[in-house]
């Protein structure tokens, strides 16, 4: 046997097993766990998220992606009553369920990883979201800057807001910023779309601006120094895990009840804590 016929045997004789994606490890769950209405309100969540964005829609709000406290216990007690204490079935029944649950969790929690890998989407936007901005906004004139794949710009313009909507593009070769654009987006870093476009807005959006680059700051001085009443909104984790320390240092957070008001469609999922805030 030549060295061509070896490798095609070997190719041939190799198993290769593929890892269920991470929706298809979703619609596993959905059936492990068809019982429990709490596991199932989760994963329906996620999955009809992910049913939106990849019909390049803004999907609907997210509950926090949290097991509750008492699943386990809530488990254990439908195994009882399903099964006699001594039944092997309900010990199989019961170790299915429970070697299940972490990693379960696991995927939970991971679900921003999966929207970054998939869509390119950092912050969760969704359509309740943009929806409010764009009533408060009310047809006043929007720039958003650093706008990644697009989706705050969409919903704004969707609602028939007037938003111009940027980007630097620079993120193209390192993630799926760039890469799954949902509307139109004109190629301008912060500092190029605020220069050329200060004399026609009102409004400044900038949500996730990057931890650790001062880009934001220089938005802020700019919008500052120009001889006019600009409203900054940002979306991001003070402190966290957006935006750099000179710009939260700096900002003059307005405690608005308008906010308090967008921020019930913005509530965290996850570990991270992002708001929007309005910035002077």
């Amino acid at each position: 046997m030549n060295k061509k016929q070896l490798i095609k045997k070997l190719r041939k004789n190799k198993k290769i097993v593929k890892k269920p994606s991470y929706i298809e490890r979703m619609k596993k769950y959905r059936k492990i766990f068809s019982d429990f209405p709490a596991i199932i309100f989760l994963v329906n969540n996620i999955l009809e998220a992910d049913r939106l964005l990849r019909s390049n829609q803004l999907p609907q709000d997210l509950p926090e992606l949290i097991l509750p406290d008492n699943i386990q216990d809530e488990i254990f007690q439908f195994v009882n009553n399903q099964y006699s204490m001594n039944d092997r079935e309900g010990d199989k029944v019961w170790n299915k369920y429970v070697d299940q649950l972490p990693i379960l969790d696991k995927d939970l929690r991971s679900f921003r990883d999966y929207l970054e890998a998939e869509y390119g989407m950092w912050a969760y936007i969704s359509a309740p979201f943009t929806n409010g901005i764009a009533k408060y906004l009310n047809g006043k004139k929007t720039l958003e800057v650093m706008a990644g794949n697009g989706y705050i710009s969409k919903g704004l313009r969707d609602a028939r807001a007037d938003v111009i909507c940027t980007d630097s593009m620079s993120w193209q070769k390192e993630n799926e910023t760039g890469h799954h654009l949902v509307t139109n987006i004109e190629k301008l870093d912060a500092n190029a779309a605020f220069d050329k476009y200060k004399h026609e807005i009102d409004v400044v959006i900038m949500c996730w601006s990057p931890d650790g680059v001062d880009i934001d700051w220089q938005l802020l001085q700019k919008i500052r120094e120009y001889n006019k009443d600009i409203h900054l909104i940002v979306i991001g984790e003070k402190y966290g895990a957006t935006d750099s320390k000179s710009f939260w240092d700096n900002a003059k957070i307005i405690n608005s009840d308008i906010a308090n008001e967008l921020n019930k469609h913005h509530r965290p999922f996850d570990l991270i804590k992002d708001q929007l805030y309005f910035v002077n």
